[in-house]
């Protein structure tokens, strides 16, 4: 059965995560406030970062940045900015 939260990122009501993604009170509140939607979106941009930057995961700061904009993109309503990346044209 699913849950239905008021997803901050959409600012509608949406279908909620099934289980905890993300640990510590960072992952509770995405778990409560991120929809499944949101949480898709925001995995577009996290691989688009990692690829771009070249992010390794075993170093803390890459993981720290890679943090701040997911907390800057799903709570704060910033976009993901790639210098030099252009979107492809629909």
């Amino acid at each position: 059965m699913s849950r239905t939260i008021f997803c901050t990122y959409l600012q509608r009501d949406a279908e909620g995560q099934d289980f905890q993604l993300y640990p510590g009170d960072l992952g509770k509140r995405i778990f409560n406030e991120i929809s499944k939607e949101a949480w898709g979106e925001w995995m577009k941009k996290q691989t688009m970062l990692i690829n771009e930057k070249k992010l390794n995961m075993m170093n803390p700061d890459d993981r720290k940045l890679l943090e701040a904009e997911m907390v800057r993109f799903l709570f704060e309503g910033h976009d993901v900015h790639i210098e030099g990346y252009t979107p492809p044209s629909e």
